[in-house]
Formats: C-alpha cells, sequence, structure tokens
C-alpha cells in the first residue's frame, strides 16, 4: 500500500549526487498532485547541515537511523575483508606496509566492536557477530 512520506519523516535521497545527498533528511515539505490527494508530487528535505532541497517523489525513499546503522555494519564488514586482503599482499611486499596495514585493520575492528556492538573476526570478517552483555543480552 502507497503511503506517501509526511512532515517530520526522514528519508534519503535514491541516488545521491553530492556529500549532501548521502546524509538522512528530514522532510519539510511535501507537494501533492491535487488538494485531495495522498500522492505526493515532490518532497523538500531538510539535511543536517541545514540545507534544503527539493526532489521528485520517485528520487526519495523512507530511511530510519536503523537503515544507516546496516549500511554501517556492510560497509565496515566490507572495509575488514578488503584489509585482510591487503595484509596478506603487504606481507609479502614490505615489512613497514604490513604492520601498518595490520594496525588499520585492528583499528577498523576496535571501532565495530566499540561503537557498534560488532565483532569482527579478522580472520574471517564477512560473518560479523553483534557481541553480548554480560547478563546474555544482545546490545
Amino acid at each position: 500500500m502507497y503511503r506517501s512520506l509526511e512532515y517530520g519523516d526522514t528519508a534519503r535521497v535514491i541516488k545521491p549526487t553530492d556529500p549532501v545527498e548521502y546524509r538522512l533528511g528530514t522532510v519539510t515539505d511535501v507537494d501533492y498532485s491535487t488538494p485531495h490527494t495522498t500522492y505526493a508530487r515532490r518532497y523538500t528535505l531538510r539535511f543536517p547541515k541545514g540545507d534544503e532541497r527539493t526532489y521528485p517523489a520517485a528520487k526519495v525513499r523512507r530511511a530510519t537511523r536503523a537503515d544507516d546503522r546496516a549500511a554501517l555494519e556492510a560497509a565496515l564488514t566490507s572495509a575488514c575483508v578488503a584489509l585482510r586482503f591487503a595484509c596478506r599482499i603487504a606481507h609479502d611486499y614490505d615489512a613497514d606496509l604490513s604492520s601498518g596495514t595490520a594496525s588499520l585493520l585492528r583499528r577498523v575492528v576496535d571501532l565495530a566492536s566499540l561503537r557498534l556492538g560488532l565483532t569482527l573476526d579478522p580472520a574471517n570478517p564477512a560473518w560479523p557477530q553483534h557481541t553480548r552483555n554480560q547478563d546474555g543480552g544482545g546490545r
């Protein structure tokens, strides 16, 4: 069922073209095709830095902070996989490059753990595990 975005909803531009559009925006205006319809024609989004931009409804999708978390988990997992392969190559190429790459990999793993509660295993980073609290429950 179609449900248009409303004032205060959070949304994201489907195909961002600049750094501002990658951010989560808040709907500040909805332009309907006729006064008595629920189908939106355009949305005006306000981005965190205060920029306001208007987009056709087809170029905007509903998004939440949970979507941001999922995107961060996927990006950090991909980064960990790429750095793991870089470590293997750097090991044979240059000792200093190898230790620097390993240090960067360790930082990504620590960041994912500390800020997102995500456990990335550098030996097998494609399968992230969520860390558990002391009582056994999820974060």
